[in-house]
């Protein structure tokens, strides 16, 4: 391996909490947009009643969002956000059309395998997970 290769591999672990830092605020700006009509409002102006499947939605996404974010409960909570993703496309998306692309479920797929990469493999640099338990880290 080159010496450049080599610095670049040894890399791994930030850059995987740098794609969990950046995909759990894009996520949790996701449930501020259902809740808290911010940064902008739903389409249309759609108020979302918190106790409706898209206001439970809105708290998954906020409440997990912001624990993936600080890297807090890692494995449980990216489990629990990958289900929720899954039956946000199949039950929301996939009726639409089968293809991601078709049906406007690309956000919902990535999320998906992206929180289920986590949960099997840790928080990655930078989580409080891994002052908790620096093992947590891998």
């Amino acid at each position: 391996m080159s010496n450049l290769s080599a610095v670049w591999a040894a890399q791994g672990l930030r850059i995987k909490g740098a794609l969990r830092i950046v995909a759990a605020f894009m996520f949790l700006t996701a449930g501020t947009v259902k809740l808290f009509a911010f940064p902008v409002p739903m389409p249309g102006g759609v108020q979302v009643h918190v106790l409706s499947q898209v206001g439970i939605g809105g708290i998954l996404e906020v409440v997990g969002g912001t624990l993936l974010l600080l890297g807090l409960f890692t494995r449980p909570v990216a489990f629990l956000l990958a289900g929720e993703m899954a039956v946000a496309y199949f039950q929301f998306h996939a009726p639409n059309g089968f293809w991601p692309v078709v049906n406007q479920g690309q956000p919902a797929v990535l999320y998906c395998w992206i929180w289920l990469y986590y949960s099997a493999t840790g928080p990655g640099a930078w989580s409080l997970d891994a002052l908790r338990r620096p093992s947590a880290t891998v």
